[in-house]
Parts: C-alpha cells; sequence; structure tokens
C-alpha cells in the first residue's frame, strides 16, 4: 500500500483520519491535557515537556483536523478543544480499553510492542 507525504492511505475515509490524528501519545496528551480546560502552548510544553516547536506542530495538526481551536487574547492563543463530542470519545475508549484489558496492547499487528519496535 502507498501512503502520502502525511503517513495516509490514499483514499481513506475520514474515520480513520480522525483516529491517526489520536494516534500520537503527545497529541492525544494535548487532548486530555485540554479536556481540562483552554491552555497556552507554553503552558503544554510546560505540562508535557516537549520542545515548543514539538507542541506547536501537533496542535496545528490537532486544530487542522477540526479537533482543536484557538482563541487570540492580544498576542497570545488560548486553546480548547473545538468538539465535546471528543471526550465521549475518548471515555467511550476508556471503557473499551477496560473491557478488553491487555488485548489492544498485546495486538501483534498496532500493540504497544509493535508501536515501539
Amino acid at each position: 500500500m502507498t501512503m502520502n507525504q502525511q503517513g495516509c492511505a490514499p483514499g481513506t475515509g475520514a474515520a480513520e483520519a480522525l483516529f491517526r490524528s489520536l494516534s500520537d501519545g503527545t497529541r492525544l496528551a494535548i487532548v486530555r491535557r485540554l479536556a481540562e480546560g483552554e491552555a497556552r502552548v507554553s503552558d503544554l510544553v510546560e505540562r508535557l515537556g516537549s520542545a515548543q516547536s514539538t507542541i506547536s506542530a501537533h496542535v496545528s495538526c490537532l486544530r487542522d483536523c477540526g479537533l482543536v481551536e484557538g482563541r487570540p487574547e492580544g498576542r497570545q492563543v488560548f486553546y480548547r478543544l473545538a468538539r465535546p463530542e471528543l471526550l465521549d470519545l475518548l471515555a467511550s475508549a476508556e471503557r473499551l480499553l477496560e473491557a478488553t484489558g491487555e488485548a489492544v496492547a498485546l495486538c501483534p499487528e498496532y500493540g504497544v510492542a509493535t508501536v515501539h519496535e
């Protein structure tokens, strides 16, 4: 299967793009932090311990996907979740993970060991 520059197969659907946008640990951590309330990139850098350029790139990705929006205030931008449904999705994912136990983590195709190899 050929991939485009973003790592997506041509013709993939919106659902796949949504889950791909949430599949990165840093982006997921940003979403979880924004679930607590608005934050600036500098707040996210402090909380997550990543470089400002890395956090900015991930916030930009989430913004481009329509999951995060910014509210300018002077020279700063405060980011928040754009859709409250995202919280429902995360809660559903947590329940699914509780129900499946370690099955997802041990999946030979997408499991934790596969991702980190």
